[in-house]
């Protein structure tokens, strides 16, 4: 058991909702009570005929009760497809196969030894925050490796290591849609946006750079309240960790002296990350172009490599692993390749189980279509409420922040909610791409406290692997500061910007001219 120090369940509001939260149920059993009160309500809302029309292909969308006989079917018959087809499940155990090897092998600790020997400490929440908000273009893997290592690297230089986990979970997930360059998500967002913007406009077409300032402004101020928040709050009051019958962290010698056989093992590890990553490179660029689209889009041409990020790593810790493992003794065998892996599948079995609830409280929600009736009601609460367009955007950001805490999907929620809010908007004089910028603010900043979010519960397992008692409410304290800060500095930012004007990327002016005889569809 980990000792988390005073601080961790202080007084005031955070201190009210750890308490709270640590009285819940365990996360599995949370989200057993949460299936039995959705399936309650879908009941209620078929019988209420809980409707919504789609905005662009007309069709009525009326809530599914769980209790009819092809969803009770569809539930008793597709429980294990339910399980492994939950995408983070997959994702988390094929990079802890071979993140197991590097761990158990001593290479992190090797490595982070001589790479952080000299590193201030002050210097690691700028780091980790940095790399979290470049890291969302690597979208799974930004999840699986990143917010583990930066629990790791806190604890090598004497830092607490959920401080590390939740700084790099505030900028993969909190900071979603800040970056500085755009990505995937820039195209599949703005993607859903060209359609909706052609309801009213058919002639205007996608810019994927549409956003970039935006991005690159909302990284500028994310950026440094995520230290802020980092340093000064979530830090103090997590106190110094104390591991059961150990001394501080603080006050061991995370600078030890590497041996000779370490030093070796980090050479041959150097060079198994040298062959690894110049095997993707040829796969990617080479003859055959294996992990590339030919004659594609630049933004969708490399698509296939992105998408092998999970097995890069993967292979990466392994390789690396076992070529330091070799000379530093830690693998003598195949056999303990196979130990290794085998203990990092044990210390995800709490996950597994986890997994398992959560899967089929996401599959079942879809079921119902409740989520996405209640995006296009929401969408449509905006329409009458004329307000100045800063303050409009400012609700839209609201709303989609509201919305994101039941509705994971950001590309899901935006299907539905475009359509009718972009051209609405669009009448307004607001760009489709001011539009889409403001709904990703909202989109990113409730991410990191919804339980619902599909990456939540395997954060807080990572969380207990440095302090087994860690419950839901410590998560959701630790996060919340985050979550508040980035919705005030993400308000901020869109009324500014548009009560500026500037651009919201190249050619991505924050106003629009509505086309002459143009008229918005009654939706």
């Amino acid at each position: 058991m980990a000792e988390t120090g005073k601080a961790a369940k202080g007084g005031g509001f955070l201190g009210a909702v750890e308490r709270f939260g640590d009285r819940l149920p365990d996360p599995v059993f949370i989200f057993v009570w949460l299936i039995a009160i959705l399936m309650a309500f879908s009941a209620l809302a078929a019988f209420l005929e809980f409707t919504a029309i789609h905005p662009i292909t007309g069709e009525t969308l009326m809530a599914q009760s769980l209790f009819s006989r092809d969803n009770v079917q569809r539930l008793l018959t597709s429980m294990p497809q339910t399980l492994t087809g939950f995408a983070p499940l997959g994702l988390t155990l094929v990079i802890m196969l071979g993140a197991g090897v590097a761990e158990r092998s001593g290479l992190f600790s090797a490595g982070l030894r001589a790479g952080l020997r000299n590193a201030p400490k002050a210097a690691m929440t700028p780091i980790v925050m940095l790399l979290a908000l470049v890291a969302t273009h690597s979208s799974d893997a930004a999840y699986v490796v990143l917010i583990p290592l930066s629990g790791v690297i806190y604890a090598s230089v004497g830092r607490h290591p959920i401080a590390g986990i939740a700084a790099a979970f505030a900028g993969v997930s909190g900071g979603f849609s800040a970056n500085f360059m755009p990505g995937p998500i820039d195209a599949l967002i703005l993607g859903v946006t060209e359609p909706a913007a052609q309801i009213l406009d058919p002639s205007w077409s996608m810019n994927v750079a549409g956003n970039w300032f935006f991005i690159l402004g909302m990284a500028a101020v994310f950026f440094p309240i995520g230290w802020f928040v980092t340093d000064r709050i979530i830090e103090p009051r997590l106190g110094t960790y104390t591991p059961k019958g150990e001394t501080p962290i603080s006050s061991q010698k995370s600078d030890s002296q590497l041996s000779p056989e370490e030093r070796r093992g980090l050479w041959y590890a150097l060079g198994g990350f040298l062959a690894v990553t110049g095997l993707w490179l040829w796969l990617t660029f080479g003859p055959g172009t294996y992990l590339q689209i030919p004659g594609a889009p630049w933004e969708e041409r490399l698509n296939p490599m992105l998408d092998s990020l999970i097995a890069y790593f993967f292979l990466l810790f392994l390789i690396c692993g076992v070529c330091f493992g070799i000379p530093t003794k830690t693998i003598k065998s195949h056999r303990d390749v196979v130990r290794m892996s085998t203990e990092a599948m044990k210390d995800m079995s709490g996950y597994i189980v986890l997994a398992f609830t959560a899967a089929h409280f996401v599959v079942m929600l879809n079921w119902t279509g409740l989520g996405a009736i209640a995006a296009i009601h929401g969408a449509g609460a905006i329409q009458t409420a004329g307000l100045p367009a800063p303050l409009l955007l400012a609700v839209m950001v609201l709303l989609a922040a509201g919305l994101n805490l039941v509705v994971g999907s950001a590309s899901a929620k935006w299907a539905f909610m475009a359509p009718f809010l972009v051209p609405m908007l669009m009448i307004l004089g607001i760009s489709p791409e001011m539009a889409t910028a403001a709904y990703r603010v909202g989109d990113s900043v409730t991410n990191i406290i919804t339980p619902l979010m599909v990456y939540f519960p395997m954060v807080l397992a990572f969380c207990r692997r440095w302090d087994p008692d860690f419950g839901m409410g410590g998560l959701l304290a630790n996060m919340l500061p985050y979550s508040f800060a980035f919705l005030i500095g993400g308000l901020t930012l869109t009324i500014f910007w548009v009560w500026l004007g500037i651009p919201v990327g190249p050619g991505a002016p924050v106003t629009f001219v509505v086309p002459d005889g143009a008229v918005l569809p009654e939706l």
